[in-house]
């Protein structure tokens, strides 16, 4: 029994007119039970009790109930509300006896969540019989695993107790990631082949299959049956991020086409994109997948489909596919794509959102401005209404919104559920700010990678098979951090939003949130979003508990700031604790003061700090999660280490350092790495705070994958192995390692250090805080710039010049620990650490006296931006802080530099105005003299020069601006503007104001100690000055000052004695006075800025700074970019060290420049400990530019170099040149080769430093000996073969260039190319260069070449450049055994070529009969099968033994051992300047064709040059050829038309030549089988371009193109491999594989001996015997186990093939050629198999070519005959009541529907039996060997082209019952593959449902006695069944008669369909039914017969009787009175 308790609903939606009037309904197994209705209720109370007698059978596991709520109508159909389903499987396993289902939520039909709930409760009653079903127990064997696929045995776990097997069988997946991912969007091509289904539900379905990619939905054509075969491919192409698109997934769906109702989906399979990218190859093969319902958990497999997915990403190459359809893949079990060890299953990741801090403000709320306005407080804090939401697998939900709440608490708990192993990666979480009106404002995102909170345990390499470490996803209770935009709000839109979204690093703190994550395995949550129990909230607690940090930074440089401007101060936050624009922060004293930048002399900015370093101090209070950084800490430490190590290591092999050497560091790198593994222990847990599930299992992860790196390490030191196979096992160590230092729970934030210009960030950079953590636990543990001096380059937030442009960089010391650690801050801490408080008394100039009437409304004291208001007496020190000495007048200096601060020459500039009325005269303004901006100035002559410089000349005015002659510009005053906005040169009438610059330039003299005089320049009591409250105050009093201030001190001192740790004792700032404050008419929020404003300043003072010799060996660079429209660039280096900077000298035109300079930084002041610094020493920062004749010098990329540190300048350590990587906007942009040493100045004069390198002209000092490279000289000598393919320049044509090479300085030019298009080949074709060349490798410098156009009038343009990095490959040895002479074959044999060659093939004695019999069985496509493998179609191809060709996978340049068909000569392409969009690639503008070789020549000129190196060239003038071009396929080709195939045809052009193939293009394919020859003439080199394109044929619009590839066939005709023309197998005179070659083979062997320099070949012995290059060859050893055919050739030119076919040269072949477009350059569309043939016409005629045309399928008939049919299942109850059908049988071939045919009806079988006698004829066409139907047919009738389908040839065979009034009942089918025929029963009784189970299991394998074309005919009986509940049901038998038979054969015996004539063969009598057959309808007499009479026989007889008996009463009745009258009155008596 089963009781469904319908208690309520609630929350029901209201309808347009009132509240619904709720009914509800209770579906189960088809039966409906009602509650009653309640009227106008929207929470509707029913506590009704249904009840549904289950008739004693058990519930099963799939079982489940609707639950559908309506609204009552009195009238017509109740209206749909929502509804609910529930699944009983907990019900059916026996584990519960009720089941509660409480607030299921209510869906809308098109499955959309209404609002409303429903309460119900289930209970269930087994019947007392019923056994437990073992199948349906939760022990994750039974009905989770799906399809019977995955056991309960899936993980052997050994001796595991059962719980452990329990939680360990459902494994978790973590995928190694071989992804390299670009940051901007790409071309991807992401391909779904779909190939067929299997065990598909359901009876006389027609499944068609969806497939969505990316927003993008395609679909298969509809097929019938339960088995399908689709085989169609789908293309999407998208232009997407890398990270974005692994974040889609491919969701696959089948659909039953032929159901309307809404349960037509059958099933669906999702996939990530990114799990399939991360398989090999990036792709899923021929793999079956598991569909199940994608509603019901708990449902088994919904059948299977195979399929192939891969993705294409720029320059991939895609997989090759095999499609055999007889493989083991049809197995479905061992090749389903998640193996049977997997278990898919659902399971709930419960997500626990307690709570979040730190929120930013969000709104502008207008109530608060109001209430502002009207005195009250406002408080914006709090002005942000935060949600959370989370993301996964496509799965979405969402917390309670908290309205204006900051610190909201949610305490939520979100169940995702979600089917695991997952393919998707990570769970997003973005905190949402709720707005009623716009849409929501993403705060920030954030992400759990998967990878990192779960593990699979498969990721720690050694023990395979332990999955101990293994676990399931698991995070916290911890807080994650959110980064986003600055968390400053104003009402404007957010620039920096993206950040928000995730979409680039977060550049600021935006507050945190409270998290916790662990995954149910069992049971289903009742809810998606539900409240926290209190007991967890309280276990939260303890996650919560503070502890207080202190960090501290000291600032000791800022330097390469690109402008000055306003003053610049630095801020420095973790978390909120030290923002010092929030007002909701407690004032720290985390700035840096204010200071202006100081010019460096050269380039560059920095703030003039010297021996006074600005200190920041911040207290913040965290949770101690130290035992997790500490491990992380631990672990860089030993990377880091390994890292230096391996660095080292690849510079001495780089370096080709002696083997000695390299092995020491080896060994070294090795024992390092055991020694740091066995001393860095990771700290234990166990007395740890805060610890949660996953720190446990990280630490077992990170413990075991350190043991089996020690392990490794100390094998591969036993083992001695090879260092190259051990650095990529090192390599791997390194990946790992760094893997293992992530943390997920890290709830620290980062340190965030903003640079601000006034009030504006400008600038930031994000530190881990990990990095400067202190840790008791030990040294190791403490972070890796902990209290060490890092140099940072901050960025600007989503910089869209990506770091090219350097705001800042700086160098700050840090140093963060737990307050109770704050003592060992000291010994970290260099210099004095000094406290100050600061104000400044203002004053203003009133009629000429100071005081403080003028200052209106500034305060009389003030902090320095003059704004806010304090007093002395406000100040008062912190606890544990006192006053050191009493308040001070003390300038700041750095805020007081002058403009000329820094630079040698200066020029001060004043304007001078005069106004007038329109029209008058001019006259002195009332300010004469103004600055550039129009404020007060001084007078010229009241400019004095100051002391240290002198003036150059006197002031002049300056007329280089847009000025007239006599340097004046007009303007005109709108008012209320004073001055005008705009000047122009020419004076109108209506200008009324004028104005000019008068410049006087300065110079610093030489020597001079101006400095410290310029120090105590100013005014005497500290006063400074300006002519307003701005920023730019100065020393001196000028006149049109009337603004002075002056800045009071006071020092502070720590009142206990603790060391430099005292400054973290300032926190809180200074108290302050509020109350002095309330004459002020201020608010809170003024006190705030008081507070912030008035934190103390802290500075480090340095009582030493030594001073430092720099140099810098910048030698050259490589590989720049051309940023020059002349293909090059103007480059020099800026080089920064500190506060200094230099430039080097330009070197013009090129991208390799040799500077060969040292850049001498005479005096370096740095602040510190020099064996400090020694260890950490600041990096030279080198810049590369391109130098601008007009505009601005443009970056060519940045890198940098740590100088060697020489504390004793006499050491005798010289530095090595290294190249170090340059890089511009994150990418590689070359490489530049420095080295520098920093070298510390004793006391002493410059006597103790290095000697000054050697001069270069008056000022450039040159790199030195020792450092410099050592050179020797060397030969290159240079094949220039010609050049080709040049593109125009300057739209006018390349026609007479000449070659320009160059290497090491030296050049060399070739002649000039007369004319282009006759001859593009060099006539001088050999050059040589001498140059002194660097010895070791490393140094060499490129060649480059260049080709120069010769125009007229002199113009010699540069057309196209191409450098050449290694010469590595080009080195050879001039004296080898045989110089190689680079001769090609087939142009060697063009030059010795007789004119009266002939070629004659012998002559042919076979006769024709015999080879036209032949080529019935053998064609060409015979031998391509055979060579691919594909014997069954090859037909006795390879009995007779004729040859196989080779069929390369990829293109013939391709394949290794050719050499990429350049070993005469390469093709360099040639480029040309900067594209216009200056991101992409320079454009290829052409190809030198060319070769070189690089020899070492003796420096004695006495010795002669060694032999020159090309010799014996080929002639390079035109040749014309014949090209033959044989396009046999296409694979894959990209689809063009709307319905996801195309129609391709062949174009080929080949020079001015072109052939249109459009005629013969085929129809509605993606694999066309071309089979086309083209043949062409052409000459070569001119024509040697060979594109042969695929077009999309349209009748309508333009062919599209599919794409194309291009073939150089100059190098084909070239190569000494032959592959002019491939050497087939054999040599044969006619046949199928007749020889085609011009030469015969002995003649090519000659010509091969010649090019080698061996003797020419010798035959003895009739051939049978050759001598080659000094072995005997014997022909029997060749043929011993072949052929012999008739077709082969004499012996001598069959001996002399096998010889060259040993001799590496290219084999008869087929290439697979990718095909590309420009829509998507660099990825496959398609690829075509192919071969090319060339022959030089003056080689005479080539010989026949092969016929390669497609195949003709054969015409075939399959008549089916349909003899009987028994045990058919009676459908209907006739009126008489008996069990009867009416059986007929149809049948059709798939593909061939519309040639259904059905038999005639057997009428009214009451035992399942008919009788038929019936023939079906089907004709089809068919391709023996490929075993497939070729079937054509238009798919719309508005198609106007028939599409071909190959399909499998099956015939599938329906029983119906046959119904006139209304729709046929389907009754039973069944489907055979004529290939893999089910074996039929000789009987009926024999036939039976096992004999499809056997089929069904069993892998198609093709079996020749199986199949129907192998056996011609076969009778018998078969099975037909139909499903039902799942279960396959015998639906009745039927006999037939299978036969099929070819063309000829059905002309000789025919045979009609059904009975018709012809009837024969055999003979078919109308079938002997009984007479109980017949249709009542057309046959009354017999329905009288059969169906009355039989039945109603003795009611008839008796009704007979009845009416005789009736009739003689009535007659007696009637007669009677009459006779009895007679009988009285005896009238006749």
């Amino acid at each position: 029994m089963l009781r469904v308790v319908v208690e309520s609903a609630s929350g029901l939606p209201k309808k347009k007119l009132g509240n619904p009037d709720p009914i509800t309904s209770v579906v189960f197994k088809g039966e409906t039970k009602k509650t009653r209705s309640i009227s106008s209720e929207v929470n509707p109370v029913w506590k009704e009790t249904l009840e549904f007698d289950l008739k004693g059978s058990p519930l099963d596991s799939s079982s489940f109930v609707d639950v559908i709520v309506k609204d009552f109508e009195t009238l017509g159909k109740d209206k749909f509300i929502g509804s609910a389903k529930v699944y009983l499987k907990d019900l059916a396993s026996g584990q519960v006896k009720s089941l509660p289902s409480k607030n299921l939520p209510l869906v809308s039909e098109s499955g959309q969540n209404i609002g409303g709930t429903i309460d119900l409760i289930i209970g269930y009653e087994p019947p007392a019989n019923a056994v437990p079903n073992p199948n349906d127990q939760q022990d994750g064997s039974g009905a989770e695993n799906t399809g019977g696929v995955e056991g309960g045995d899936a993980i052997d776990m050994g001796g595991a107790p059962p719980s452990a097997q329990q939680n360990q069988r459902f494994q978790w997946r973590t995928r190694t990631k071989q992804r390299t991912l670009s940051n901007k969007p790409q071309d991807f091509q992401i391909r779904v082949r779909i190939i067929e289904g299997r065990q598909l539900p359901g009876n006389n379905i027609k499944p068609v299959v969806k497939i969505n990619v990316c927003g993008d939905t395609h679909r298969t054509r509809i097929k019938r049956g339960n088995n399908p075969f689709f085989d169609e491919i789908f293309f999407y192409n998208v232009h997407m991020l890398p990270s974005e698109l692994f974040d889609q997934h491919v969701s696959i769906r089948v659909y039953n086409s032929s159901s309307l109702r809404a349960d037509s989906l059958m099933g669906e399979f999702k996939i990530d994109i990114g799990y399939i990218y991360d398989e090999p190859a990036h792709c899923i093969m021929r793999k079956w997948l598991l569909l199940n319902d994608p509603d019901d958990s708990s449902s088994g497999a919904k059948g299977y489909l195979k399929v192939s997915m891969f993705i294409v990403g720029t320059g991939d190459d895609p997989p090759v596919e095999k499609r055999d359809r007889d493989t083991e893949s049809d197995d479905v079990e061992s090749n389903l794509l998640l193996p049977a060890g997997v278990t898919l299953r659902w399971v709930t990741l419960q997500l626990k959102v307690f709570r979040a801090e730190d929120i930013p403000q969000m709104d502008d709320s207008i109530t608060q401005s109001l209430k502002a306005a009207f005195g009250g407080e406002s408080s914006t804090k709090n002005l942000v209404d935060p949600f959370v939401e989370v993301w996964f697998a496509g799965k979405k939900l969402a917390t309670k919104i908290i309205e204006k709440n900051a610190n909201p608490e949610w305490n939520q708990l979100l169940n995702l559920q979600v089917k695991f192993p997952s393919m998707c990666e990570r769970i997003k979480l973005t905190v949402f700010d709720w707005d009623r009106l716009t849409r929501n404002d993403a705060i920030s995102t954030v992400y759990l990678d998967l990878d990192k909170i779960a593990s699979s345990g498969g990721e720690v390499e050694g023990e395979t098979g332990d999955t101990e470490v293994g676990f399931l996803p698991a995070f916290g209770p911890s807080y994650v951090n959110l980064y986003g935009s600055p968390r400053e709000f104003s009402g404007l839109p957010d620039p920096y939003e993206d950040l928000n979204y995730g979409k680039a690093k977060g550049a600021a703190y935006r507050g945190r949130v409270l998290i916790e994550l662990f995954t149910k395995l069992e049971g289903k949550a009742d809810r998606d979003v539900d409240a926290i129990s209190n007991d967890d909230i309280l276990v939260a607690q303890k996650y919560q508990r503070k502890r207080k940090y202190c960090l501290c930074a000291v600032f000791h440089s800022a330097t390469m700031i690109k402008e000055p401007g306003e003053p610049i101060q630095f801020e420095v936050s973790i978390g909120n604790y030290g923002n010092k624009l929030d007002s909701t922060c407690k004032p720290l004293a985390s700035t840096t003061q204010y200071s202006c930048a100081v010019f460096d002399g050269n380039q560059y900015y920095y703030l003039p700090w010297a021996d006074t370093k600005p200190v920041v101090a911040i207290t913040s209070c965290w949770e101690d999660v130290s035992h997790r950084l500490d491990s992380i800490n631990i672990i860089i430490y030993i990377a880091n280490r390994l890292q230096a190590n391996v660095t080292e290591l690849k510079t001495a092999v780089q370096a080709k350092a002696p083997d000695t050497t390299v092995i020491d560091i080896w060994h070294k790198l090795v024992g390092q790495l055991i020694e740091d593994i066995n001393s860095c222990r990771l700290p234990e847990l166990e007395t740890e705070p805060n610890l949660t599930a996953l720190d446990f299992q990280i630490k077992k992860l990170r413990d075991k994958a350190l043991k089996n790196i020690r392990g490794a390490a100390e094998k591969l030191l036993q083992d001695g192995a090879e260092i190259n196979e051990g650095m990529d096992l090192i390599d791997g160590w390194l990946d790992k390692l760094k893997q293992l230092a992530e943390e997920p729970q890290n709830s620290m934030p980062d340190v965030i250090i903003w640079m601000l210009r006034g009030e504006k960030r400008l600038a930031y950079c994000r530190v881990p805080a990990h990095q400067v953590l202190y840790s008791s636990y030990s040294e190791q543990a403490c972070g890796q710039y902990c209290g060490k001096i890092q140099t940072i380059f901050l960025q600007y937030p989503m910089d869209k010049h990506k770091g090219s442009k350097i705001p800042v960089q700086i160098r700050v010391n840090m140093w963060l620990g737990l307050s109770t650690l704050e003592q060992k801050f000291n010994a970290f801490a260099e210099g004095t650490f000094n406290v100050y408080t600061e104000l400044y008394e203002n004053q203003a100039k009133v009629l000429g006296k100071w005081g403080t009437t003028g200052l209106l409304n500034h305060p009389k004291f003030s902090d320095v931006t003059g704004k806010v208001k304090l007093k002395q007496e406000y100040f008062i020190p912190p606890r544990g802080w006192q006053w050191e000495g009493d308040w001070v007048v003390d300038p700041e200096k750095s805020l007081l530099t002058e403009a000329d601060a820094g630079h040698s020459e200066f020029l001060d500039e004043v304007y001078e105005n005069q106004i007038r009325f329109p029209g008058g005269e001019w006259k002195g303004a009332p300010e004469p003299y103004t600055d550039v901006n129009g404020e007060k100035a001084r007078r010229p002559e009241e400019f004095e020069c100051p002391p240290g410089w002198q003036w150059v000349d006197e002031w002049t005015s300056d007329d280089k601006r847009a000025v007239d002659e006599k340097g004046w510009e007009y303007g005109i005053t709108i008012p209320p503007d004073d001055k005008p906005k705009s000047w122009v040169a020419a004076e109108k009438m209506y200008h009324v104001h004028r104005r000019r610059r008068r410049i006087r330039r300065r110079k610093k003299v030489a020597g001079g100690g101006a400095a410290t005089e310029r120090k105590d320049a100013g005014d005497p009591e500290g006063w400074e000055f300006s002519s307003l409250i701005s920023w730019k105050f100065h020393r001196k009093e000028r006149s049109s000052d009337t603004i002075r201030r002056r800045r009071w001190r006071r020092k502070m001192a720590p009142s206990d004695q603790v060391g430099a740790s005292a400054i973290f004792k300032l926190e809180g700032a200074l108290g302050i006075d509020v109350e002095a404050k309330g004459d002020d008419k201020g608010s809170k929020s003024d006190a705030t800025n008081l507070f912030g404003a008035s934190t103390p300043n802290v500075s480090c003072i340095f009582d030493r700074c030594y001073s430092y010799h720099l140099r810098v060996y910048v030698y050259q660079a490589r590989n720049l970019n051309a940023l020059d429209t002349d293909s090059f660039s103007d480059p020099y280096v800026h080089v920064s060290f500190l506060h200094m900077s230099k430039t080097t000298e330009i070197i013009r035109s090129t991208l390799n420049p040799t500077w060969d300079q040292t850049l001498i930084f005479n005096r370096v002041e740095i602040c510190g400990d020099p064996q400090t610094l020694s260890r950490n020493p600041p990096q030279v920062v080198l810049e590369v530019f391109d130098s601008d004749q007009v505009g601005k010098d443009e970056p060519l990329g940045r890198s940098t170099c740590l100088p060697i540190v020489k504390l004793n300048p006499a050491a005798d350590t010289t530095p090595k040149l290294m190249w170090c990587p340059v890089n511009n906007k994150g990418k590689p942009a070359g490489d530049i080769l420095v080295s520098a040493e920093l070298i510390l100045r004793t006391q002493g004069s410059d006597m103790d430093l290095p000697i000054v390198p050697p001069k270069r002209g008056d000022m450039l000092y040159m790199v030195p000996q020792g450092v410099r490279p050592v050179v020797q000289l060397t030969a290159i000598e240079i094949l220039a073969w010609g050049l080709r393919n040049m593109k125009t320049y300057q739209l006018a044509p390349v026609t007479s260039p000449s070659l320009v090479v160059e290497c090491g300085g030296e050049r060399v030019q070739s002649a000039v190319i007369k004319n282009m298009k006759k001859t593009p080949n060099f006539s001088g074709n050999v050059l040589l260069l001498k140059v002194l060349l660097p010895k070791e490798e490393m140094y060499t410098p490129p060649i480059v070449l260049k080709v120069i156009d010769h125009r007229p009038f002199g113009r010699k343009p540069v057309v196209g450049q191409c450098t050449i990095d290694s010469l590595e490959e080009y080195r050879c040895d001039p004296y080898g055994s045989v110089a190689e002479v680079a001769m090609a074959s087939k142009v060697a044999l063009m030059a010795t070529a007789h004119q009266d060659l002939r070629i004659n093939i012998e002559e042919r004695t076979l006769l024709e009969t015999q080879q036209e019999k032949e080529a019935e069985t053998i064609d060409w496509w015979s031998k391509f099968y055979a060579s691919i493998g594909e014997h069954e179609k090859c037909g006795p191809y390879l009995q007779k033994g004729y040859d196989t060709l080779k069929v390369f996978s990829c293109e013939l340049e391709d394949v290794a051992e050719y050499k990429e068909l350049t070993d005469f000569c390469k093709t360099f392409k040639l480029y040309r300047g900067q594209s216009e969009n200056g991101d992409d690639d320079p454009t290829v503008v052409g190809e030198f064709k060319g070769a070189f070789k690089v020899y070492p020549l003796s420096d004695d000129p006495a010795i002669p040059s060694p032999p020159r190196q090309f010799r014996e060239l080929p002639d390079s003038g035109p040749q014309e050829c014949v090209v033959r071009i044989y396009v046999i396929r296409g694979i894959d080709l990209q689809p063009k038309d709307n319905n996801g195939l195309c129609d391709p045809y062949i174009k080929i052009s080949l020079g001015k030549k072109t052939i249109d193939d459009r005629d013969n293009y085929l129809p509605n394919t993606i694999d066309p089988v071309f089979g086309r020859m083209f043949e062409l003439s052409c000459f070569l080199p001119q024509d040697k371009d060979l594109k042969i394109s695929v077009y999309d044929f349209d009748l309508l619009t333009r062919d599209e193109k599919v794409g194309e590839t291009v073939i150089d066939l100059e190098n084909r005709l070239l190569s000494r491999f032959g592959s002019y023309c491939g050497l087939p197998q054999t040599y044969c005179i006619s046949g199928p594989n007749q020889w085609r070659d011009q030469l015969k083979p002995s003649q090519i062997l000659q010509h091969h001996a010649r090019l080698k320099g061996v003797p020419p070949p010798r035959t003895e012995d009739n051939g049978n015997t050759l001598h080659f290059s000094g072995q005997e060859h014997r022909l029997s050893d060749f043929e011993m186990n072949k052929e012999i055919h008739q077709h082969l050739g004499p012996a001598s030119e069959r001996i002399a093939l096998h010889v060259l076919r040993t001799q590496g040269l290219v084999p008869e072949h087929v290439e697979t050629r990718t095909l590309y477009s420009t829509f998507q350059p660099s990825i496959s569309q398609g690829r075509l198999h192919m071969w090319v043939d060339i022959f030089p016409k003056s080689l005479g005629l080539p010989g026949p070519p092969f016929d390669i045309s497609p195949r003709k399928p054969k015409k075939y008939v399959l008549r089916v005959i349909i003899w009987n049919t028994t045990n058919v299942i009676l459908d209907e109850t006739s009126i008489t009541g008996e069990r009867m059908s009416d059986i007929y049988v149809k049948g059709w071939m798939p593909g061939k529907e519309e040639d259904k045919q059905k038999t005639d009806v057997h009428y009214r079988s009451l035992d399942g039996d008919g009788n038929f006698n019936w023939r079906f004829v089907f004709e089809f066409e068919y391709l023996p060997a490929e075993q497939l139907c070729l079937v054509s047919k238009k798919e719309h009738f508005w198609s106007l082209d028939k599409t071909e389908f190959r399909i499998p040839p099956q015939l599938i065979i329906q029983i119906w019952d046959n119904d006139k009034f209304s729709l046929d009942d389907y009754l039973g089918n069944i489907e055979l593959d004529l290939h893999n025929l089910i074996s039929p029963a000789k009987t009926s009784d024999a036939c039976n449902m096992k004999m499809l189970e056997n089929v069904m299991k069993s892998p198609r394998k093709f079996d020749q006695s199986k199949s129907l074309f192998a056996q011609k005919t076969v009778r018998g009986w078969w099975p037909c069944y139909t499903e039902k509940d799942g279960k396959k049901e015998l639906a009745g038998k039927v006999e037939m008669t299978l036969e099929i038979v070819n063309e000829k054969e059905a002309e000789e015996r025919p045979a009609g369909k059904g009975r018709e004539e012809p009837n024969m063969n055999p003979k078919l009598n109308p079938p002997n039914r009984p007479e109980t057959s017949f249709f009542w309808f057309t046959n009354p007499c017999k329905t009288l017969k059969f169906i009355v009479w039989r039945r109603f026989k003795w009611i008839f007889i008796g009704l007979i009787l009845l009416i005789l008996l009736l009739l003689f009463v009535g007659i007696l009745l009637y007669s009677l009175p009459n006779y009895i009258s007679m009988k009285i009155v005896k009238p006749l008596q």
